[in-house]
């Protein structure tokens, strides 16, 4: 092997060597990567439990590429009109809030016989026509996105436990925020968004859950409660019809094992 060849092996391990050390190689090719995997949430949770450096490059570009890819429309709305719709809490907690059903616990405001742990959900609807009906008429001018509930079939002769999500736009500014803020309501002890993990106001202890809320989730008067996070994250539960289905809408195992890897990408190293 001649000395030019030697030479360049040399150069190009030397050239590799150095920017391993930096930690990316190319961010430019690893969004080409996800890009061809169609932004595959499992994968890009797998990456970014890898490493601390790959965490950050998460949380700083991929989940927000993630976000615009999976829901174009929702992210448009929620971050138009400038500075005051900054997202609270980042691309990180809509990415999560997107796919992941924080599973449901007995509270002072609403008790289910046993507790349901968080899932992976495989694709969830999530609509501001669905989110008027969360607002009272006061807060009717905020924008708010909320998911079709997540049904947990409960066994006996139960009411199904339904699990529900959603998001606010520009949350520092909106009117629900003001009418909290005004009627003196304080946070919840003990109580963090599962998304972000700020604190929350219990909407059902303001009494700012309107009947139409219920209505449109299929749920008994009474038989609800949602909390709403500093930064705007809702999140929720109530009592469904019960259905005549045999399906488990409870998750899968494999879908509950992908949440284990979605609280390892958000939590690595943390």
């Amino acid at each position: 092997m001649s000395s030019s060849s030697n030479q360049r092996r040399r150069v190009n391990y030397d050239s590799l060597s150095g920017l391993s050390e930096s930690g990316i190689l190319n961010e430019r090719i690893l969004v080409l990567v996800f890009e061809s995997l169609k932004w595959d949430v499992h994968v890009l949770c797998q990456t970014a439990s890898v490493s601390r450096k790959l965490q950050a490059l998460a949380k700083r570009l991929l989940w927000k590429q993630l976000c615009l890819y999976r829901a174009p429309r929702m992210v448009s709305k929620l971050t138009s009109g400038g500075p005051a719709s900054r997202l609270g809490g980042g691309f990180s907690a809509l990415a999560k809030l997107l796919f992941y059903c924080c599973g449901c616990k007995s509270s002072s405001n609403f008790e289910v016989s046993q507790p349901t742990t968080g899932h992976f959900m495989k694709s969830t609807r999530f609509s501001k026509t669905s989110g008027r009906s969360f607002l009272v008429k006061k807060c009717g001018s905020d924008l708010l996105y909320v998911s079709d509930p997540c049904e947990h079939p409960t066994g006996n002769k139960e009411d199904d436990l339904g699990i529900f999500r959603g998001v606010f736009r520009g949350f520092m500014k909106s009117k629900t925020r003001e009418c909290l803020i005004r009627r003196g309501i304080g946070l919840e002890d003990g109580v963090n968004c599962p998304y972000c993990g700020a604190r929350c106001w219990s909407m059902t202890a303001a009494r700012l859950v309107p009947k139409s809320a219920a209505r449109r989730l299929g749920a008994n008067e009474g038989g609800i409660e949602y909390l709403v996070c500093v930064n705007g994250h809702m999140h929720g539960s109530c009592l469904l019809v019960r259905l005549s289905s045999d399906d488990d809408g409870g998750g899968s195992d494999n879908d509950r094992r992908d949440a284990g890897n979605f609280d390892q990408a958000f939590n690595n190293g943390s």
